[in-house]
């Protein structure tokens, strides 16, 4: 079983691209393609598993992870498919879930030696469907995202989260919104923010779900309701922490389907792309995906 490898030549880790490249040929590799735009990983994927290759690995961060298992996620060719990551980009969130070493050598050893394990899918329908295995957010984190950039990333580290959501407050407002929890529980609330997560992390490190499993068949769902805004900004801090879940003020549920309603209408952020703005309905599709990962 040889890999076919897609890198995103401009992953925010990268500093010498012809030295990566000649990492990555120890792999054997038996196509390596090389993105030039979004959507590019994506449809090389979903090319290579039709031309009969049934490992993948995506080279670069987790939006290229993402459009990766979006080419591959089909009930025909899913389960078939070994997805391997080697993380590039400033964020890798999902890599870090899946307990993955940060050094280039580490990652090529693990992914010689395909070990696999059976990790969930998450669908989400809404104006378009879309998959993702990390996190999902909609609301005040969506303004966060945007105040996010790669310099205050660069500049803040660890902290920037909590700089960004400091810019971000001033542009505050609450949606009205109905969620459903497996078809059951029934919750209408004022919210700030919802966060739909199967990976632990998001914005580079963030334990956004720190109890998160992504093989457990369930959703972590996190939901910020309003609440003034001194109160927002301790919050921010608890989560960069890791603390937020103790938050009396938060609600926490897991289930296998979420359907979520606002008004106005709430986009949602999968993994960088905008899917939402219309009822959005996210379900788990159980170990549907076999990632490399280390025996350790």
């Amino acid at each position: 079983m040889k890999p076919c490898v897609i890198v995103n030549p401009i992953a925010g880790s990268i500093k010498d691209l012809d030295v990566l490249l000649k990492q990555l040929r120890r792999l054997r590799p038996v196509e390596l393609h090389l993105t030039h735009k979004a959507g590019d990983a994506e449809i090389f994927a979903r090319k290579t598993i039709h031309a009969g290759c049934n490992y993948v690995i995506a080279a670069g961060g987790d939006g290229t992870l993402n459009e990766v298992v979006n080419g591959i996620a089909s009930p025909h060719c899913a389960r078939a498919v070994c997805i391997g990551v080697v993380p590039l980009g400033t964020g890798n969130d999902f890599a870090r879930s899946l307990g993955l070493p940060a050094t280039l050598d580490e990652n090529i050893d693990i992914l010689r030696a395909k070990q696999t394990k059976s990790i969930d899918l998450v669908r989400v329908r809404s104006d378009h469907t879309r998959y993702f295995v990390n996190v999902s957010t909609g609301g005040f984190s969506g303004l966060v995202d945007e105040k996010l950039t790669p310099e205050i990333k660069r500049a803040w580290g660890p902290l920037a989260y909590v700089r960004s959501a400091a810019a971000a407050l001033p542009e505050l407002h609450a949606y009205r919104t109905t969620v459903v929890l497996d078809s059951a529980e029934r919750l209408s609330i004022d919210l700030y923010n919802v966060i739909i997560a199967n990976g632990r992390f998001v914005a580079a490190g963030l334990p956004i779900a720190p109890n998160a499993d992504p093989s457990d068949g369930l959703l972590d769902l996190v939901l910020i309701p309003k609440r003034p805004k001194p109160e927002m900004a301790l919050l921010v801090t608890e989560i960069v922490l890791g603390k937020h879940l103790s938050n009396n003020a938060l609600i926490f549920r897991r289930a296998k389907k979420i359907a979520v309603q606002s008004r106005p209408g709430m986009w949602f952020n999968v993994d960088g792309e905008l899917v939402g703005n219309e009822p959005a309905l996210f379900q788990v599709v159980p170990r549907a995906l076999n990632f490399v990962v280390s025996k350790r």
